[in-house]
């Protein structure tokens, strides 16, 4: 199978079945949500960690020179702050007022609640900035999956796997303030599965721009990682502090391990398809 066909499969396929759990997800009982929202974010933030430490840093620094190792080290430590920045520039720019759609207590609410708001007055603002952001989030992963995939075949399936265990609970957020902002479910699954296909076109970009430009490969490596790491610490690990009683510590434990199993194992067997094809 040739590496393009990898990328167009690996990226169409995780961004439409992130969409269609989350989207499944709100149909359970909400009772239920608050029960597996937590243990999925949990999963995600071994799944990620795993597939930075494990994966993307060790075959980035593979690909260079000893002499570069401080360079590659150096743009984690670069991609880590600008996203740090990033994230803040985009929380100023539609937090600026007291009230805050997409971040704010509506949002928080919407994860278990935007069910019971879809019949609100039009499309909100924030619809159409979450399906904006959400394209753009989709096609940045695109590229750094095709970035992966032209690097190692067995590094981009373990990518793909943790892009996808990060992005279902970001849909599940999306797609409830998409229904706290007017849209019907028919609308916010369509316009999350538009969102979701930018991911092919990131990949399919990468892989005909970064095709013979290998040696920018390991920096794209390291920015994915980067990627990964402040999703896991800065955004997913807070959350989960909100509960402190051994047994929801324990269970957290539990499916971060479950998150770092999963990419480990799924590692050996690219690795072992890899070798047999």
């Amino acid at each position: 199978m040739s590496v393009l066909l990898f990328i167009v499969l690996f990226t169409a396929l995780g961004g439409v079945l992130s969409v269609l759990a989350a989207a499944l997800f709100l149909l359970l009982p909400e009772p239920q949500q608050k029960l597996v929202l937590p243990h999925g974010i949990s999963f995600a933030i071994g799944a990620l960690l795993t597939g930075a430490f494990c994966g993307l840093i060790p075959h980035a620094f593979e690909e260079v020179q000893p002499q570069q190792l401080s360079t590659l080290s150096a743009t984690i430590l670069a991609g880590i702050l600008g996203f740090f920045v990033l994230e803040k520039l985009l929380v100023w720019r539609h937090c600026h007022s007291n009230a805050c759609e997409a971040h704010g207590e509506d949002s928080h609410d919407d994860h278990h609640h935007g069910h019971n708001h879809s019949h609100g007055s039009g499309h909100r603002p924030a619809g159409m900035f979450i399906i904006l952001g959400d394209g753009i989030h989709n096609f940045v992963d695109g590229v750094l999956i095709g970035a992966a995939f032209l690097t190692d075949v067995q590094l981009g399936i373990v990518t793909s796997l943790a892009v996808a265990a990060h992005e279902i609970p970001q849909e599940v957020g999306d797609f409830a303030i998409l229904l706290h902002s007017g849209y019907r479910r028919g609308e916010a699954l369509f316009y999350n599965v538009l969102a979701s296909l930018t991911t092919v076109i990131g990949g399919v970009l990468a892989y005909f721009s970064l095709g013979d430009l290998h040696h920018v490969l390991p920096y794209f490596l390291t920015l994915a990682a980067s990627s990964f790491i402040y999703i896991a610490v800065a955004d997913l690990i807070p959350s989960l502090h909100q509960k402190t009683d051994m047994k929801t510590s324990l269970q957290q434990i539990g499916f971060i391990l479950a998150g770092v199993v999963l990419i480990l194992v799924m590692q050996g067997i690219a690795h072992r398809f890899e070798g047999a094809a």
